[in-house]
């Protein structure tokens, strides 16, 4: 009968290396204890019972040892053990890891918790000292070895020993090795809790991957880090981690919520952790640092050293950021079939709905966050993942900075809701077209090549007060499937100098982070026409102006412009923008529609209610329609019945006072002496 050959695991091969290494430490602590009992002249010492006496050591010395430290004779080269390797990433010299073993000894065999205790004269002190590890590793205390232990050396900064109780004397300060060490070179890759907190893991993927990262991984084999990747629309973080997975590393990305709500984050330990697991450190998007928070991008990238390290934002780099040189990157985005297939790969198949899919400009990680969304809330409603459901996890994504500065509105009306004429409805079609389509025509074909121009599209809404600017906006939000941001712009303009374009600012670089439709209602205020020079407030209110035709241009994102007076609107804006859409006063058959519409069908009607009368004779927009038809339920209520020709007459008669409008019996006719 053959016998089976049993082959060792790579654990078993680790530990057996460690054991051996630690029988030699063994070895140097026996010797250490004899020539120590050999000099012990008070074995009647009556303060004896606080210590350890030499019979007690000597009975610790011939105690059963454990088998695994039994030391192979002779001792097998081990070149890929977890010991070897850990020297080699975190740059261990011979004695380096000498002294290691010897801080490492009680953590895995509590006998040199006594042994120690009795070198040290301390039976309290069972850990090695700073000179007990000298002693033992044959390193005279005044020489070179004892300054192993600074600050600065491999084997504190790297997080491997910790040199405790600083008050104390050089020599006699305790050697720790972290619990986080210990389990590693056992064999155990359970991240440090400090480290989870911070950072997820990501293994590597040996997976094929893209030109760009692939000629990053081969940076970052030669040395180049850190390096920067600019996301223009791209995916920065997860090419990132391909870029580490190219160079045969994986990666620990960084939570930097969690980074930026810390005053003091284990950062020494997030970079022992990538050390411990060969990986690099992706950290990013970097605009939650700065500037406030920045000195942590810069202690990260100090503490790393030569680990790769691989940061993204969407903002350029600034070289004050760090004192190292950091190679930048652009990261274009994506073409809308890879896009398409990272839908398709989370949806599990090519949706029905995937044409609709194509405006929304996220990231492969994103686009997984919005379908668990999705997935989740299609389980609660007992449905299938929908169009809806899908769309209500995108705007799941969208921070919270934006909410600060414009009013969101989550869209509830939808073309129905809308009375516009044929050619203003074909004009908000054309910005939905635009909307969907922009990557592929801006991005793939390069319509708008050079100059530092985004991929954004900009419309204008011109027409008279109440003519439905607002509502064709969330219309159009609706339609493609996002929320719409409107800003006010009474709290953007400032009278301070240059503080209006910092509101500003703060307004698109947070609207390029979200998926949503910005909408400037009154927006003459801000893009109103430049004016010769004749004081200082025209030269400024000119520069104003300056500022947002170049950024207009820039942006990425979906903007509406809404304006009472089209021609208040500076001509280069108009140029730029990419649809103008007119929004006259409505006509006689447009009111019937809008009172019809803004009466509803769940108010109930009283027999005499005449809509075709309201319509020819009272020449309202439809917002004042709205107001009237809002004022009549009200007056209907108050008297509960339903809406009566009364209540719409005298809700019209209101309403023209509020516009400072005449009161003419032309319009009003019989019902003129009735409100």
């Amino acid at each position: 009968m053959t016998g089976s050959v049993r082959v060792a695991s790579p654990r078993d091969a680790d530990l057996e290396h460690l054991w051996a290494r630690l029988s030699a430490v063994e070895t140097r602590v026996r010797r250490a204890v004899a020539a120590r009992q050999a000099t012990d002249h008070a074995p009647d010492d009556p303060l004896r019972g606080l210590y350890l006496t030499p019979e007690m050591v000597q009975g610790v010395l011939e105690s059963p040892r454990q088998p695994p430290l039994q030391s192979p004779d002779p001792e097998p080269d081990f070149p890929a053990s977890r010991l070897a390797v850990l020297a080699r990433d975190f740059g261990l010299a011979p004695v380096d890891v000498e002294f290691l073993l010897v801080a490492l000894a009680p953590d895995v065999d509590a006998r040199f918790e006594r042994l120690y205790g009795y070198l040290n004269d301390d039976v309290t002190r069972r850990r090695a000292t700073v000179g007990l590890a000298l002693q033992l590793c044959g390193e005279p205390v005044a020489g070179p070895g004892r300054f192993r232990f600074g600050a600065t050396a491999p084997l504190v900064a790297g997080g491997l020993v910790e040199v405790q109780d600083p008050a104390a004397p050089a020599l006699s300060r305790p050697l720790r090795v972290p619990d986080r060490v210990v389990a590693h070179l056992l064999g155990d890759d359970t991240p440090d809790p400090v480290v989870a907190g911070l950072a997820r893991v990501v293994a590597r993927d040996d997976a094929p991957v893209a030109e760009l990262p692939e000629r990053l991984g081969a940076g970052l084999r030669a040395g180049v880090t850190p390096v920067h990747l600019r996301d223009t629309g791209g995916d920065a973080g997860p090419m990132a981690v391909a870029a580490l997975a190219a160079a045969g590393l994986g990666a620990v990305v960084l939570d930097v919520a969690a980074l930026a709500d810390r005053e003091h984050p284990e950062l020494p330990a997030v970079v022992r952790e990538a050390r411990l697991r060969g990986a690099g450190v992706v950290l990013g998007p970097l605009e939650p640092l700065a500037p406030e928070r920045v000195r942590l991008l810069r202690e990260l990238v100090a503490l790393a050293g030569d680990l790769p390290v691989v940061l993204h934002s969407r903002q350029h780099w600034d070289p004050r950021w760090t004192t190292r040189p950091v190679l930048s990157v652009p990261v274009a985005p994506p073409p809308s079939a890879t896009r398409a297939a990272w839908w398709s790969r989370a949806l599990g198949g090519e949706p029905a709905f995937a044409a609709d899919l194509a405006s929304y400009r996220l990231g492969s990680q994103e686009i997984e966050r919005a379908v668990a969304v999705a997935g989740h809330l299609a389980t609660v409603e007992g449905e299938q993942i929908g169009l809806d459901h899908v769309r209500a996890g995108v705007r799941a994504q969208n921070g919270a900075g934006l909410d600060r500065l414009a009013r969101r509105i989550v869209p509830a009306v939808g073309w129905d809701d809308v009375v516009l004429p044929e050619q203003t409805r074909q004009q908000l079609a054309e910005l939905v077209v635009r909307a969907r389509h922009r990557e592929r025509v801006l991005g793939e074909w390069r319509m708008r090549p050079g100059g530092g121009r985004g991929r954004g599209v900009v419309a204008l809404f011109a027409g008279e007060s109440g003519t439905g600017k607002t509502m064709s906006a969330e219309v159009v939000a609706a339609e493609i499937g996002m929320d719409l941001y409107v800003v006010d712009l009474s709290t953007v303009v400032d009278k301070y100098v240059g503080e209006t374009e910092k509101n500003l600012e703060r307004i698109f670089t947070e609207a390029a982070g979200v998926h949503g439709v910005l909408l400037f209602d009154e927006a003459d205020a801000v893009f109103g026409k430049r004016s010769e020079v004749q004081s200082a407030h025209d030269r400024y209110a000119n520069v104003e102006s300056a500022y947002l035709l170049q950024r207009m241009e820039s942006f990425d994102g979906i903007a509406v412009l809404t304006t009472n007076l089209r021609s208040n609107v500076d001509e280069a804006f108009t140029r730029r923008i990419d649809v103008i859409a007119d929004f006259p006063v409505p006509d006689a058959e447009q009111r019937l529609a809008l009172w019809d519409r803004c009466l509803g069908p769940a108010l109930p009607r009283a027999d005499d209610l005449d809509l075709a009368f309201c319509a020819e004779r009272f020449e309202l927009a439809g917002g004042s329609i709205r107001a009237c038809a809002v004022t009549a339920a009200y007056l209907a209520a108050a008297a509960d019945r339903p809406v009566d020709m009364a209540d719409v007459v005298a809700a019209v008669h209101r309403e023209y006072r509020k516009l400072g409008r005449l009161v003419l019996e032309s319009e009003f006719g019989p019902w003129l002496a009735r409100p």
